[in-house]
């Protein structure tokens, strides 16, 4: 279990990177913690689904593209006008 943490983990530090964001933006982006981020890209948390779908709208890729190892998308399919509704969602 803890390899396929680690796998996408280091999926979501390269698409990251590809779209030149540090870990501060990206969390930004997503409303998450720096550390949380951090932890995510060393593997050490077990992210939640509306977690993993916030860190893909922030870095503009299809929540797929986290899962495998295609190419950064040119394609920016997952919008943040969908993850606002999705996590003001949560919040109720």
């Amino acid at each position: 279990m803890k390899e396929h943490l680690k796998r996408f983990g280091e999926r979501v530090r390269q698409l990251r990177l590809a779209a030149n964001l540090s870990q501060e933006q990206l969390a930004d982006r997503c409303h998450l913690h720096r550390t949380y981020i951090g932890g995510v890209e060393r593997g050490e948390r077990n992210v939640g689904l509306l977690n993993v779908y916030a860190i893909a709208a922030a870095l503009r890729e299809p929540i797929e593209n986290l899962f495998c190892d295609r190419k950064p998308s040119t394609q920016k399919t997952a919008t943040i006008g969908k993850l606002g509704k999705l996590r003001n969602d949560k919040a109720t």
